[in-house]
Parts: structure tokens; sequence; C-alpha cells
């Protein structure tokens, strides 16, 4: 009987400890979290804060000044923003959860090539083990694209991510991921201010890619 009161204090104390840790993860996430400037960004994944910011290099004849490139905002796509897995045949709520993972910042800066522009995207999430126990890795699928805002939203580009995080006892792991290879032609001035970049979990990423047909 004390044994089985022990169990039921522990795994609602794990329950707690994970909500309150979400909670405090997820209102970390806002438009201030994203952040453009290349001392921000190195601030965020492994640069130093006071490091001094590298002048930019003269820009090539004929191409724009970094400053008038546009580079969309950054923000986590509505609904994805948490991603939680849950006990084998079992969904993802209260004691059942095995593992849930938040993003909590992000950054992002955009380079000119000719007719296109290629953005490189940083996420910063944690992943938090949940009541039912955590898997010693965990596989985290993301998404990133680039969208044009407006009545009825136009999808420019789009691509899928997984990024493997190896949990700790500890039970509460950062992870960061570094998009290079998100790439789509320069707006026009009419509607580049409505571009905006999503990020956010997709667990169709996880999925493998469909085969193709083999040849007779």
């Amino acid at each position: 009987m004390v044994k089985e009161l022990r169990s039921s204090r522990t795994t609602l104390l794990r329950g707690t400890a994970l909500a309150l840790a979400l909670s405090v993860a997820l209102t970390t996430v806002s438009p201030a979290a994203a952040q453009s400037l290349s001392d921000r960004f190195k601030s965020l994944f492994g640069g130093k804060p006071d490091e001094p910011a590298q002048p930019n290099p003269a820009p090539a004849p004929g191409q724009p000044a970094e400053d008038d490139i546009d580079c969309p905002q950054v923000t986590v796509r509505s609904g994805a923003s948490t991603y939680a897995v849950g006990a084998s045949g079992k969904q993802a709520v209260g004691n059942d959860i095995r593992f849930q993972a938040t993003i909590t910042k992000m950054a992002r800066e955009c380079a000119r090539s000719g007719g296109d522009i290629t953005a490189r995207i940083g996420i910063q999430g944690r992943v938090i083990a949940g009541p039912a126990g955590a898997p010693a890795t965990v596989e985290v699928p993301l998404r990133v694209a680039v969208v044009q805002g407006g009545v009825g939203e136009k999808v420019i580009a789009s691509k899928a991510y997984r990024t493997t995080v190896a949990m700790s006892e500890g039970g509460s792991v950062p992870f960061s991921f570094i998009v290079e290879d998100l790439s789509y032609p320069v707006p026009s001035a009419a509607v580049a201010d409505s571009y905006i970049f999503y990020v956010g979990f997709d667990p169709q990423a996880l999925s493998p890619e469909p085969k193709g047909r083999k040849k007779k």
C-alpha cells in the first residue's frame, strides 16, 4: 500500500513538473524571440553575446546591399508549437505522455543570389520527458515554410527536417537546429511585405519518403 502511494505520488509530481516546464517554455515563444541580426543569431546558437558583429562584405556589382534584402519575420505556426508522443497505443495526454517538445526561440538570416533568396533559419527548443518515461533518443520532426500571407495564403516553399535529441537523466534537454537550404524566388516589391517564415513541428516529417516506381 505504501509503495503504491509513493508510486502515485511520484507520477503526480512528474506530471506537475512537466506541465510547469511546458508552460514556461511556451510563454517564451514570441515575435521578440525571432531575431535577424548576425550577432543575435550567434548568441542563440553557440556564439558569445558580446562578440562584435563582423562587417558585411561589399555587395557584388549589380547586387543589392544586405540591408535591402527582404527577410520575412519568423514565427511559430499556429497549432505546431508543441509535439507530444504517448505510450504505445495511447494518446499523448496526462500520465501517458512519454515526452513533449516545444519551440522556444527562432532566428533568421537571408542572402540573395541572382533571382533567389536563401534563408538561414535557426530553431531552439526543449524536449521534456513525461510521466510514461522518454526513450534514450528522441526524433524531433520540424517543418519550415515561407508563405505569402493575406486572403488565401500561398505556400512559396516548404521543407521537412528531422533532428535527433539524446535525452538525459534530468529529463529536460535543449535542442537546436539550423536550416541552411530553404530557397525561394525574390518576391516583387508589391507582395514582399506579406511574406512570412513559419516554423513548427510536423509528425509527417518522420514518415519514410515514398519509394519511386521500379523501372520495368
